[in-house]
């Protein structure tokens, strides 16, 4: 990972603020209440300077934090992509590394504008009756207010940031940032001014980035309009989902390859409604499988149509809709339609055609209508005066840095994404007709003059001292400022970014923002820095409902995340979702899973509880104590080996297997199994203290590992286990390597032989009550000096009276094989044989025709045609079920043969 693999074995003083020793309470509650504690943490972490301890001659691990909208409410993505981040910044923190975690908002333009355009028309007001300045401070009184929500939620979560150096895109400090690099990229001729096409949204009057664009499935129709040639001749017939646009039609094409209409190529129309004659042209766009073959060309409202004018710029453009969306003054616009909106013109267009016989006829159909996704209402493509950014050299550069392997994707798929998008790109509309945000650094002189400076007083000495000028009134897309994240943050440009944090280690995101967001500090920080910005993009998916759906409030399936961690607490929330984490899959969320994820912290509470019950104690060495016996020889082993693998695993990216590890080994190891055996033990005056050392080494290390996925909770049971010379979070990684098979051969042969017996049992219907004898005539010397000494174990774990060395009767026994050898259980007397090998055929015999029907289900195209997706992922589940139940009940008869 970076920097901060190899080299983060070398330890910096570990931190602890003066006076903060934490000593273990004198009892603990008899249940987990998980608020109490995360709120206590959570304060004392953040007073003490934890997030970020003084290390500055440690190795560094650095994040970039994707700044929130400060008009924001933390959802669900944002809980998974924050804790996922944590996860990483506690874990390198853990090994020592000045590990810094960026944090900071986003000024969101239109949304927070938005916001108080809507506070103010709730007060019978708007914008332009209180004036530009008089609304901006209003703004910043909103955000002093309300704007602080969406970072306080992140808290609650447990996001370790440096909070004593938030960041906020509108600081004074960001702000010459922005105008800088707007300077600076307009000196070297990559800023201009052009009149281009862009999506407008006519309720908020200002231009619209494509992310900002949410297309919507709505009922629509295919209007098919009969357009006369000029000579009387006949007509050509188009079709259109929106007739109002036909009043800026500039020309009709025809596919040049469409024989139907290459005699008229050349010919006018007389256009039906302005009057003027348009040309019939030839051009590939034009499908001749699509309707009719002909298409409406009208330059000013489609992109489409804008591409078709770039390669016959004879055709000319009119633009017939003005900034909200409303029927505009052109050439040949009948007057009776000029100031109508968009939808009234268009029932009126359509009126006239009818009566006129020019409407063919109407189709209606479910069609995709581009929305506004904060305004709500459609989009218009219009033709605008606006800045924008020459991107194709900034593109080439990002596209080889990745391809030099100096910035990876994880997984990697998502670097075909990006070079598709990046060899595509077009030129990047900077502007935003709003109020709220950067505005352009730009002043206009009488005679049309433009001056990009850093100020007005550096515009006025390089227009003149005598000439009058009046700033651009737009404001920069937020995606600019937002693109400056990785090196504003760290002083650019009063100052070269800090080589120790710059590029980052990570930056951890969401696939939909790669080419809003990603690809931009990208290219940014490349042209304007000379490097890349960040080490590793990982990228996570959605989350999605427990049936797979995109989460809307619309359905009704939206989860909010604090609501969440007011049922469960916060870590129960994010070992749930960072358990879920599986690379180039997305998170399928389920409240169930949370549930289970608070009853592991309940199971570890109870184990902590129980330890300190037993005497068991802090470890205060970082090396595993002596230990003689096989139990806890193994318990040192094996925690030793899933340090180990946790570490890798998260060196990977894989955030569900090391939470599944950690999960086996909490639950499964340590507590099912190690306590267990541990229990005579530590009754056991000669063997009790070295259980106690071993128990308290391997909860230290237990805890140690699991923190970055659960940290109140871990730190919680640390200081409860002793006093502590500093907190867990600023504690120490386990150095572990993986352990000798000698240490867990034998606990782990007593495992599975544990298991086989519970097995069995289950499976033949044993009475719990039951005590059974075990036969092992194929046992060597070890495994019969193991019997001996785990007699008593086996008498506890699996309720067998006696072990005999010779072969148990030939009928009327169970068989179990374990690491290669026999073992059997006699059960005549105990279980009635015949009605269990009857029971368990019919219940196989049924498995398998439910198994077999299933997959004949699945077999059929048919259903898998028209069921819905989640009938389908059921049937298989079903199926795969049922299959092992039959399978499972084939191996019980087998050990009744």
């Amino acid at each position: 990972m970076g920097r901060a693999g190899a080299a983060a074995q070398a330890r910096a003083p570990r931190f602890r603020p003066a006076g903060t020793e934490a000593k273990p309470p004198d009892a603990m509650d008899t249940t987990f209440e998980p608020g109490p504690i995360e709120e206590r943490w959570a304060r004392r972490w953040e007073e003490s300077g934890a997030f970020r301890p003084p290390r500055p001659h440690a190795p560094t691990f650095t994040i970039l934090l994707p700044p929130p909208n400060v008009t924001g409410h933390l959802h669900i993505g944002h809980a998974l992509d924050q804790t996922l981040q944590d996860i990483l910044i506690r874990w390198q923190r853990l090994k020592g590394c000045d590990a810094r975690w960026i944090v900071g908002t986003d000024h969101a333009g239109i949304a927070t504008q938005l916001m108080v355009e809507r506070e103010l028309a709730r007060e019978g007001r708007s914008r332009h009756e209180l004036g530009r300045e008089a609304f901006l401070a209003r703004v910043w009184d909103w955000k002093a207010r309300a704007g602080g929500t969406i970072t306080h939620q992140m808290r609650r979560l447990g996001a370790s940031c440096d909070w004593a150096h938030e960041h906020f895109t509108m600081d004074p400090a960001f702000s010459r940032a922005v105008t800088e690099a707007f300077v600076r990229l307009s000196e070297r001729g990559l800023v201009y001014r052009a009149k281009r096409l862009v999506n407008w949204d006519p309720a908020l009057e200002t231009a619209i980035s494509d992310l900002e664009v949410e297309n919507r499935e709505v009922k629509g129709h295919f209007w098919h309009l009969r357009y006369p040639l000029a000579d009387g001749s006949g007509h050509l017939v188009v079709a259109t989902t929106r007739p109002e646009t036909m009043l800026g039609d500039t020309a009709v094409a025809v596919n040049p390859a469409d024989e139907r209409y290459r005699h008229l190529v050349g010919r006018a129309i007389a256009h039906p409604l302005t009057g003027r004659r348009i040309p019939v042209i030839a051009d590939p766009w034009a499908d001749p499988e699509l309707g009719s073959g002909c298409v409406k060309i009208t330059p000013a409202h489609d992109f489409n149509d804008w591409a078709v004018y770039e390669r016959h710029p004879d055709i000319g453009w009119l633009d017939v809709l003005d900034a909200r969306a409303r029927i505009a003054p052109a050439p040949g616009v009948p007057a009776h339609l000029v100031g109508l909106d968009r939808f009234a013109a268009r029932e009126r267009i359509v009126a006239e055609l009818a009566s006129q016989g020019l409407l063919e006829r109407v189709e209606e159909r479910v069609i995709q209508v581009p929305h506004g996704d904060r305004s709500g209402v459609p989009i218009e493509p219009r033709l605008t005066d606006q800045w924008f950014l020459d991107v194709k050299g900034m593109a080439r550069r990002a596209i080889e840095t990745v391809r030099a392997g100096q910035t990876r994707f994880v997984p990697e798929g998502w670097t075909k994404t990006f070079f598709h998008w990046l060899e595509n790109i077009e030129p990047w509309c900077l502007s935003r007709q709003l109020w709220w945000g950067h505005r352009i650094p730009a002043w206009y002189g009488p005679d049309g003059q433009v001056v990009v400076a850093r100020s007005l007083a550096d515009a006025q000495a390089r227009a003149g001292p005598d000439v009058p000028l009046r700033q651009d009134e737009d404001v920069l897309d937020t995606w600019f400022s937002s693109a400056l994240w990785p090196f504003a943050t760290l002083g650019w440009p009063d100052r070269t970014p800090d080589p120790r944090h710059f590029p980052s280690s990570v930056l951890v995101t969401g696939f939909d923002i790669i080419f809003f967001w990603v690809a931009r500090m990208m290219m940014l920080s490349l042209e304007l820095v000379g490097e890349h910005p960040f080490a590793v993009v990982y990228v996570h998916g959605l989350v999605r409902d427990a049936q797979g759906r995109k989460m809307s409030k619309t359905r009704g399936n939206a989860v909010d995340p604090i609501a969440v961690v007011d049922r469960y607490g916060a870590d129960a929330l994010r070992f749930a979702l960072a358990g879920a984490e599986t690379q180039g899959r997305d998170v399928k969320f389920d409240e169930r899973r949370v549930e289970a994820c608070r009853n592991f912290g309940t199971k570890l509470w109870n184990a902590v509880r129980f330890a300190r019950l037993q005497g068991v104690a802090a470890a205060t060495e970082a090396d595993p104590p002596t230990a003689r016996h096989p139990v806890n020889r193994w318990i040192l082993a094996e925690t030793a080996r899933m340090a180990h693998d946790v570490d890798l695993q998260l060196q990977q990216f894989r955030f569900d297997q090391a939470a599944d590890r950690l999960y086996r080994f909490a639950w499964g190891t340590f507590c099912d199994w190690y306590l267990e055996l541990a229990k005579p033990l530590l009754a056991d005056d000669e063997a009790a203290t070295e259980t106690r050392a071993a128990a308290g080494w391997a909860l230290d290390r237990l805890l140690t590992c699991l923190h970055p996925y659960m940290p109140f909770l871990t730190e919680e049971l640390w200081h409860a286990l002793g006093p502590r010379p500093h907190d867990l979070i600023v504690g120490r990684w386990p150095e572990a390597t993986p352990p000798a098979e000698a240490d867990t051969r034998e606990i782990a042969w007593l495992i599975e032989l544990v298991q086989a017996i519970r097995s069995a049992r289950a499976e033949l219907n044993v009475p719990p009550g039951a005590r059974l004898r075990l036969h092992a005539p194929e046992a060597d010397a070890d495994v019969r000096s193991w019997l001996e000494r785990h007699r008593a174990a086996l008498g506890r774990l699996a309720r067998i009276e006696e072990v005999l060395d010779h072969p148990a009767p030939a009928r009327g026994a169970a068989q179990l094989v374990v690491q290669g050898r026999t073992y059997t259980l006699p059960l005549t007397g105990v279980i009635d044989l015949a009605a269990e090998r009857a029971r368990l055929e019919r219940a196989a015999a049924e498995a398998e025709r439910a198994a077999d029907a299933l997959a004949e289900r699945l077999a059929n195209p048919g259903f898998l045609a028209r069921a819905r997706p989640e009938a389908v992922a059921k049937a298989r589940a079903d199926h795969e079920a049922r299959r092992t139940e039959a399978e499972r009940l084939r191996a019980a008869l087998a050990r009744l043969a």
